[in-house]
């Protein structure tokens, strides 16, 4: 009986091993070149365009490619999720508050916690183009600077 038990195990152990490599090896690898990327306009976002990779910024996580035009401000703001970029084009600003904020060129990583309020923004000269992840659905909340 004992050994019936442990033949039973090793095979349900077995099973669910090779379901996962199933379910692992089914997947395909997404490979897009940047030329056939489909590019949205934002509508809420003058200026910006993402074309999503996978996922939905609208309801969860995402990533995306973003451009954002050269000379773009954004003023004081946070997300509700955390958000990385991985700067590719451009000269991307961010930072607590405009007088503090630091360039980031290709190359650069910016890896943002949910509610952290900064500006930024798209130095002049050049648009940015940035990889982008989310870990929730992304959102634009502007802040009223403290009065002084």
């Amino acid at each position: 009986m004992r050994t019936a038990v442990v033949m039973l195990a090793a095979v349900c152990l077995c099973a669910a091993v090779f379901a996962q490599e199933a379910k692992q090896a089914s997947k395909a690898p997404l490979m897009v070149a940047f030329t056939e990327l489909k590019w949205t306009e934002l509508p809420e976002r003058k200026g910006m365009q993402i074309a999503v990779l996978s996922g939905d910024p609208k309801t969860g996580e995402y990533t995306e490619m973003r451009k954002v035009r050269a000379g773009t401000d954004n003023p004081l703001h946070t997300h509700s999720s955390e958000i990385k970029n991985v700067i590719i084009s451009g000269v991307w600003y961010t930072g607590p508050d405009t007088a503090s904020a630091r360039d980031f060129g290709p190359g650069s990583v910016v890896l943002m916690p949910a509610n952290w309020m900064h500006v930024s923004g798209c130095r002049a000269g050049s648009d940015c183009v940035f990889y982008q992840e989310g870990k929730g659905k992304f959102d634009f909340k502007p802040v009223a600077p403290a009065a002084k």
